[in-house]
């Protein structure tokens, strides 16, 4: 097993009270077709500030949405996900970019609008924002990346990170097995499905897996979910994650987690795990809430959930 050290990196380069203001180049819908949830792909131009060049895939960027809240204070720092590679957005590295969905909710019988989503998501090209960070120094691809596998867990825009791992991976000429298990809904909701796709046909190495919850029921009636490719693609996935230098990742709702560990300890493979407390033979008697009183992720799992 080559050991797993994270890159150094560099955190609060601008914080909440010393923001850099920084330009909007493009921002599109990335939904594969026409869908109810609004997700759009934000690039930025930090040209000239201290984040060029220092910013990792992995780490998160602050947005501070202008105006106040309904108690007359500023409106709080959001973090988004960077979605481009290291060496910035088409390979600039003035370019830096993240994903977005626009949040729209109802709250009782009252219409709920996400501040700084909807803030970014209204954004033209040649907008400036107020812009923080770099923060996150754990959820990082490791120093010596191509000696390891990848399974790659996410649901919604808990994507983002991963779109810039693979182009990272790869554009290196990445040689190990990759794979990418993304859960949403229903396939509108794919999320660069058409990038995803095309890596799928062109590296043996790669596998795109899509569990679409709301639409086909697997063969026993129970509903597609990230955690159940564990099962459905035990051949492709089994060996993979039997090998003693594959890694799991996984980005997106907070509670995905649970079904995930559950299954890896059904699977006998307590590698990516660290048990606190003996388990019972039952583990959906384990309360949701609960779970991490039992299970947290080993050294071989990262976590980033929200």
């Amino acid at each position: 097993m080559s050991e797993i050290k994270l890159p150094e990196v560099e955190l609060n380069i601008y914080s909440p009270k010393d923001p850099v203001e920084v330009e909007v180049v493009e921002n599109y819908i990335v939904t594969k077709e026409s869908s109810p949830n609004i997700v759009r792909h934000i690039t930025f131009n930090i040209a000239g500030t201290d984040l060029e060049n220092r910013v990792r895939v992995g780490q998160s960027i602050g947005i501070l949405p202008p105006g106040k809240n309904e108690k007359g204070r500023p409106h709080k720092l959001r973090l988004y996900s960077v979605s481009s590679p290291t060496d910035g957005e088409h390979g600039k590295s003035n370019l830096i970019s993240t994903t977005v969905k626009r949040t729209i909710d109802e709250l009782g019988n009252k219409l709920y609008l996400g501040v700084a989503s909807n803030y970014l998501a209204d954004l033209k090209p040649g907008d400036k924002v107020q812009m923080t960070g770099p923060s996150g120094r754990r959820f990082l691809l490791p120093e010596n990346p191509h000696d390891f596998n990848y399974l790659f867990f996410a649901t919604g825009t808990g994507i983002a990170p991963y779109r810039g791992m693979i182009q990272e991976l790869f554009s290196e000429g990445f040689k190990n097995d990759c794979v990418l298990v993304f859960g949403c809904p229903y396939r509108t909701d794919l999320l660069y499905a058409d990038y995803f796709e095309k890596m799928d046909e062109e590296h043996e190495n790669f596998h795109y897996l899509k569990s679409i919850s709301r639409e086909a029921r697997r063969h026993d009636g129970s509903k597609f979910y990230v955690q159940t490719q564990l099962q459905d693609e035990k051949e492709l996935l089994y060996p993979i994650l039997a090998k003693d230098n594959t890694l799991i990742y996984i980005c997106g709702m907070k509670g995905m987690e649970t079904g995930i560990y559950k299954e890896l300890v059904k699977q006998n493979l307590p590698e990516y795990l660290q048990i606190k407390k003996e388990l019972p033979e039952n583990l959906d008697d384990i309360p949701q809430d609960k779970f991490k009183r039992f299970i947290k992720p080993s050294m071989r799992t990262f976590e980033e959930v929200y």
